[in-house]
């Protein structure tokens, strides 16, 4: 999402610039092509951003080895590494700034002197604390309703960092900026409701059609599902392997699963037909090859954007409600909506036993009319005081 709208607002004729509070690089050299950078331990030349801090570096050489080592191996390092920096967590949500990365990010806006300042989730909103910004228009992109997340993890039995996040305590991190961006209408409403003197607007993720080429055909039953190693995947996945998968290969052998990203590795044993493939350069060749999306999450909040991502690609998509929340509502969505195990069984097997062949063009059109850029950062940019026609088309999701 922060991709789009930096793009977007450089498209929009603005400079941009990114300023990193952690030297959190996924790899030791990487290119930033729609924004300047600067942040504490690392360095940009030219396109290039790079760390300079030796810490930063060795924690990107770990996390490179990590992902090469065997699934159940790395996944035992991981929560290792994660229990030594947040105690015993399951999950981290966010890690607030620390006094130094806010003053730090205060002495470069002063220098800087920014039109606004958009602040990624409310971890990075204490920032805002700081006298310098008192006077700078100032906008949290939200992203999600992070005590809504907290609340069904921590219910679900999950061990959580931050221990405590509350309703009150997020309100409150939210009314430090002049306005707040919302991913979807119903989380708009919910802001409104803990903090009625903001600006709020909605912004969903924009999504640009990729159509599937001539020369690729889809597989018959074959089955997808992209997701990172967040425990809603998690949750979601091992619900699916316990109570859905033993059941659809039963009535369908020849069924198969393509696991994309981090999600398949935190599984050291798959279920038969499960095929893990990790993170790939492209996410077009798998879902224009696969006949049916899922997404069996159970929790979570904000806008499951994997869902956007199969829709663009003409994919169907069998999901739970939770995992629909927020989607515009339309009797051509390319949604099958499937409650309980049974019935997400089910709905599998209906549709990879009837497909539909007029299910790419409608899942193409319902992108196209709920998720162009325009329409997606129409509210953001009248927070910004931009006007909307300035953001061109393709501006979006390549």
């Amino acid at each position: 999402m922060n991709h789009e709208i930096l793009a977007w607002l450089r498209g929009a004729g603005h400079d941009v610039s990114v300023l990193l509070v952690r030297p959190r690089l996924h790899r030791l050299v990487q290119r930033y092509e729609t924004a300047s950078v600067s942040g504490i331990g690392i360095q940009q030349w030219r396109d290039l951003v790079f760390p300079i801090d030796l810490k930063a570096v060795f924690g990107i050489l770990a996390r490179t080895a990590l992902e090469k080592l065997p699934a159940g191996f790395g996944t035992s390092l991981r929560k290792r590494l994660r229990i030594k920096h947040y105690g015993q967590a399951d999950a981290v949500l966010g890690a607030f700034v620390t006094p130094q990365q806010s003053s730090w990010c205060a002495a470069q806006i002063e220098t800087l002197a920014p039109d606004a300042v958009l602040v990624d989730t409310i971890f990075r909103a204490p920032i805002l604390r700081e006298p310098a910004l008192a006077q700078r228009r100032s906008v949290i992109i939200a992203h999600d309703l992070f005590y809504r997340r907290h609340r069904a993890l921590r219910s679900a039995g999950y061990g959580l960092y931050p221990a405590e996040l509350s309703q009150e305590r997020e309100a409150d991190l939210l009314d430090l900026a002049d306005g707040i961006v919302a991913i979807q209408p119903e989380e708009a409403a919910e802001f409104r409701k803990m903090c009625p003197n903001r600006s709020i607007c909605t912004a969903p993720m924009p999504a640009e059609p990729c159509w599937r080429p001539a020369n690729i055909a889809r597989i018959p039953d074959r089955l997808v599902f992209v997701g990172s190693a967040t425990l809603p995947n998690l949750d979601g996945l091992r619900w699916l392997f316990a109570e859905i998968w033993p059941g659809l290969r039963a009535a369908r052998p020849q069924v198969a699963l393509d696991l994309v990203g981090d999600c398949g590795g935190a599984f050291p044993i798959l279920p038969a037909g499960v095929n893990r493939l990790g993170r790939v350069a492209s996410l077009a060749p798998v879902l224009h090859r696969a006949a049916l999306a899922i997404s069996p999450l159970r929790m979570g909040s904000g806008l499951k954007i994997k869902i956007l991502d199969y829709a663009r690609h003409g994919l169907t998509t069998v999901a739970t409600a939770e995992s629909l929340a927020g989607f515009a509502a339309d009797e051509a969505a390319p949604f099958i909506a499937a409650n309980g195990a049974a019935g997400f069984a089910g709905a599998v097997l209906a549709r990879l036993s009837a497909p539909d062949p007029d299910s790419e063009r409608q899942a193409m059109a319902y992108v196209t009319k709920y998720y162009d850029v325009e329409a997606s950062f129409a509210g953001l940019a009248a927070l910004l005081g931009i006007a909307p026609a300035a953001a061109p088309a393709n501006a979006g999701r390549p």
